[in-house]
């Protein structure tokens, strides 16, 4: 029994994609879960409820965990390790192997490429949080008493991806025939994972005995482009112009004040500021596999939306 553990997002959605493909059984757990005919088992569970995610989990071989707090540092400080803390046991108590689908706000600011041995250094709240989390799977690791791996990935983008921050202010907007916008500077690269990819890169990292008690960047294409090349790439697979504006620090500030997802992503923006590199070479040699790129990938991505009237 594979369990997904906060199904429902993109990611969840591509890895379902795989294990039905690989005929496995499947249990999808969230507070909502969509029910499938695809689907073995669909639960409605608290995953800050250790009695509930340890019913959640019985009966399972590989448990993921790709849950999607609200982005709001406040709910991450206060739920975040009681979900962690709670993977960790029910897995423990159902002796299932346990997969955490990570970022890399853990890192911080990096220079040069992120790879899996970049020391944590976080920068913001949130890349604490993220950090005190992995390090307590980690430690659960080194002492033996569980068998897990983290799965990090890049920024993302994709088919379906509504979240994703090149979606939203790229693809969305050019499809519309609108200016699309990119966060503070637009000509450093900035590497994006293609959800399709992530998701495969989970259902093969479970299927393979050596695999675990790592750490993984999922497969993310090199050289990745400038925020104006991916404009660019986007807006010709759209056939418009590649209008756009450049969003500074102060403008989201502002923006800020009335929309508290942008203000929460105020201490992110070093991200965008200077080059964001991620690196999946360990990923691509180990499993002979090459990430998506980025042309074919928004190729993909913008085919899902109906052409500009």
């Amino acid at each position: 029994m594979h369990t997904i553990l906060g199904a429902g997002g993109v990611i969840g959605t591509e890895l379902v994609k795989e294990l039905v493909s690989r005929r496995e059984t499947i249990r999808l757990v969230a507070r909502n879960p969509r029910a499938s005919a695809s689907i073995v088992q669909v639960v409605a569970m608290d995953l800050a409820d250790l009695e509930q995610t340890t019913s959640a989990v019985s009966g399972s071989s590989v448990v993921y965990v790709l849950v999607g707090l609200k982005y709001d540092v406040n709910v991450w400080r206060e739920v975040w390790p009681r979900i962690m803390r709670n993977a960790i046991e029910a897995c423990k108590r159902a002796n299932a192997k346990l997969i955490f689908f990570d970022n890399v706000y853990m890192y911080g600011k990096v220079s040069g490429p992120m790879t899996e041995e970049t020391p944590f250094n976080p920068s913001s709240r949130k890349g604490e949080i993220r950090a005190q989390i992995a390090t307590m799977l980690l430690d659960e690791i080194k002492a033996g008493s569980l068998r897990a791996l983290i799965a990090r990935s890049a920024d993302f983008y994709g088919p379906a991806a509504r979240t994703s921050i090149a979606n939203i202010l790229v693809v969305d907007k050019l499809a519309r025939r609108e200016r699309a916008a990119w966060l503070v500077n637009d000509s450093v690269p900035h590497s994006f994972t293609f959800t399709p990819d992530a998701g495969k890169s989970l259902a093969m990292l479970a299927a393979s005995e050596g695999s675990w008690n790592q750490t993984w960047h999922v497969p993310t294409a090199a050289q990745p482009p400038t925020g104006r090349e991916f404009i660019r790439l986007a807006a010709t697979r759209l056939g418009v112009e590649p209008r756009y504006r450049v969003l500074s620090p102060f403008m989201l500030k502002l923006a800020g004040v009335f929309n508290s997802d942008v203000r929460e992503l105020g201490e992110m923006l070093y991200q965008y500021a200077s080059p964001y590199v991620f690196d999946s070479t360990k990923f691509t040699k180990a499993f002979s596999f090459e990430a998506t790129d980025y042309g074919a990938g928004i190729e993909r991505t913008t085919s899902t939306y109906q052409a500009p009237q």
